[in-house]
């Protein structure tokens, strides 16, 4: 379950990112559009790192032993 979670995080930050640098093409100077996208991106990277650390903590994400 919580190797789904990692990779649906990791996939929305992905996302997050082609949007932002589609905003960053498109939009003018005075647009916030971009700023939002990057806290959107910084948000789900902490989220991502979370999720990281509860996994090897519980001991869900341990490689092979």
């Amino acid at each position: 379950m919580i190797k789904v979670l990692i990779a649906v995080v990791f996939l929305a930050m992905l996302i997050s990112l082609l949007v932002g640098a589609g905003f960053l093409l498109r939009d003018d100077s005075r647009s916030r559009r971009l700023l939002v996208s990057l806290k959107v991106r910084v948000t789900l990277a902490i989220v991502l790192v979370a999720l990281l650390v509860y996994g090897f903590y519980f001991g869900e994400l341990a490689g092979p032993v």
